[in-house]
């Protein structure tokens, strides 16, 4: 299957033209949407929400990511594949945190080298990438250059990012940063609330803030029957910090 993770949204043209060229590479190959609503213009944010997602699919399965605020510069396009999967996008550390988590002997980088007869400026999601990954869903790599892991962007970020990475439907706000990180009885601060761990939303009363480790592996903060973005007043970025260890 192809999985897209973009921060294009469901407005506009830009998700159904990435999965027209998918179909016109790869017709009869399943495509997902796991995220169009990825940290909009934020490499750094969505690369921490992508290394939580991954695992989920199956070997064999082609990432389509892109979220690319340099798109049409000096950044390389890249194809990574780690631990059995593919991951396809633009080299500004998207991908980095994947393939840190997968570790050296299971990941490998390359630049892509292929080029389509036609590319824009300002739309590598469709021109360039939807391409090749539509291929690799077909089996077929592109040409491609191998690349050295430590000039990767992303290569020095920290293994875990105690910010607001994603704001859902419900108002949770997950960070970047895996629970099974924190001790167990950590007490976070967020927008100068403390907020102490819960195993789910029933175990706290109705209005309460607290954290929890979400269905992904993610220290969350929630808000039981509310939204912990309008009571906190939390937005992707918003700074967390762990207060006590318990």
């Amino acid at each position: 299957m192809i999985v897209l993770f973009t921060d294009f949204g469901y407005a506009g043209p830009y998700v159904g033209q990435m999965k027209a060229v998918i179909a016109r590479e790869a017709p009869g190959v399943p495509v997902i949407d796991l995220f169009a609503d990825a940290p909009a213009f934020d490499p750094m944010a969505s690369a921490y929400l992508l290394a939580a997602y991954w695992r989920e699919f199956p070997a064999g399965t082609v990432f389509l990511c892109v979220v690319d605020p340099g798109v049409g510069g000096a950044r390389r396009p890249v194809v990574l594949n780690a631990s059995e999967r593919w991951f396809v996008g633009p080299d500004n550390g998207l991908m980095a945190i994947v393939a840190r988590r997968c570790g050296v002997a299971a990941a490998t980088w390359r630049r892509i080298d292929w080029r389509p007869a036609k590319l824009s400026a300002s739309f590598h999601g469709r021109d360039l990438f939807a391409p090749v990954a539509g291929r690799l869903g077909k089996g077929i790599p592109p040409s491609s250059s191998a690349i050295d892991p430590a000039t990767v962007v992303g290569a020095d970020w920290p293994d875990d990012f105690l910010r607001v990475v994603y704001v859902d439907h419900y108002g949770n706000a997950m960070t970047g940063c895996r629970a099974s990180a924190l001790p167990s009885g950590a007490v976070l601060l967020a927008a100068g609330q403390r907020l102490s761990r819960a195993r789910t939303f029933g175990d706290v009363p109705p209005g309460t803030a607290f954290w929890y480790e979400n269905a992904n592996g993610l220290a969350e903060i929630a808000v039981n029957q509310g939204r912990a973005d309008a009571v906190l007043g939390l937005d992707i970025g918003s700074e967390v910090v762990l207060e006590a260890t318990g």
